[in-house]
């Protein structure tokens, strides 16, 4: 008879987790470019640049989904967060004009089958495979006593490149120049919290009395389920706005912080940036969110991203050929000169 692990036994289980580890390889090739120079096995992923670029630079961040994990946990669509924090890390970086390279996983959780963590690391795959973003490698731990049992977080690092005379960094924003606002699916990643908390579902609520909540579909999201209108995953845009770039002279990514902080971001010195919230319509689960939970108009702007999921600066004289590139984008308000370096929502 086989004796106990102690390990296994402290809620790490070592031959589980060897056995996740054998898929990773198969999983990995899905999300692989020519550059790649390791597979999965080794302690760390291989990338070569080549010599395609003239004066490369690199761009990198970090980040997660947030809360939107507990939705997902009790929906599950484990599946779905892939898609997510792709969406998100190659739009952060894409604000700089940068084109995602490379991207490594780190899931951390306690008492994830590895049936989950297989679905979790293929949901990355596909997801990097539809920006061609590559998966070099990542990180699965098991942490319990740090994470309740069946609960997990899902972060990722990407990293991009972009030529050093291309780079979008809100210098050459000046005044008179166009916001275009490109859509939203939904709330994408950010304002979970607050989401979860004004529509009282994943909120500490038993899990057959959430999945009943996530099922309802009220009328004003026309045929949804709320659980629909919650999971709609986080946009890519890059390949949307990749061959418009060299006409763009600053992106904000409508994130957590919403439109002031998000927008101040790229702005230089002198220059306001005027935004009218009556251009675009607000997406139905924004209004029902501020429905029921009693929220201020300006803080829902101030949180969510009400619509608009990534806002393009570029000259009045470049935006109807950039318009004509990419039909969905609306003209949603202007930039004028100010002392500072301020941000305006109109019709509040």
């Amino acid at each position: 008879m086989t004796e106990p692990k102690a390990y296994a036994a402290a809620g790490v289980d070592i031959a589980a987790r060897s056995r996740f580890a054998k898929s990773l390889p198969g999983i990995l090739a899905q999300a692989r470019r020519p550059e790649v120079l390791s597979d999965a096995g080794p302690f760390s992923g291989l990338f070569r640049l080549g010599e395609k670029y003239r004066d490369p630079v690199l761009s990198a961040s970090a980040d997660g989904i947030g809360t939107k994990v507990k939705v997902q946990l009790a929906a599950g669509r484990l599946d779905l967060c892939g898609a997510d924090i792709i969406g998100h890390s190659v739009n952060d970086i894409m604000a700089c004009g940068a084109e995602p390279l490379f991207f490594l996983d780190y899931i951390a959780g306690n008492g994830l089958t590895n049936e989950q963590k297989t679905t979790l690391v293929e949901g990355v795959a596909r997801a990097c495979a539809a920006v061609n973003c590559a998966l070099l490698g990542g990180e699965t731990a098991d942490m319990p006593d740090v994470y309740a049992p069946g609960d997990f977080d899902l972060a990722g690092f990407i990293v991009g490149v972009v030529e050093r005379d291309r780079i979008i960094d809100g210098s050459k924003i000046v005044p008179g120049d166009v916001l275009l606002g490109i859509p939203s699916s939904g709330l994408h990643t950010n304002g979970f919290s607050l989401a979860r908390r004004a529509l009282n579902v994943a909120n500490g609520e038993p899990e057959d009395e959430t999945r009943r909540r996530l099922d309802e579909q009220p009328a004003s999201l026309g045929g949804k389920t709320l659980g629909e209108a919650l999971l709609a995953t986080h946009r890519p845009y890059y390949s949307l706005v990749s061959a418009v770039l060299d006409r763009v002279h600053g992106i904000a990514h409508i994130t957590g912080g919403g439109y002031v902080e998000n927008v101040q971001r790229i702005l230089p010195g002198g220059v306001t940036a005027i935004l009218d919230t009556k251009a675009w319509p607000v997406l139905p689960i924004f209004s029902l969110i501020q429905q029921r939970g009693e929220i201020a108009p300006a803080e829902m702007y101030e949180v969510f991203n009400m619509g608009i999921g990534l806002v393009l600066m570029v000259g009045r004289e470049d935006a109807q050929a950039v318009r004509e590139a990419i039909p969905e984008a609306l003209e949603i308000g202007r930039v004028a000169e100010n002392a500072g370096r301020r941000v305006e929502l109109l019709g509040i």
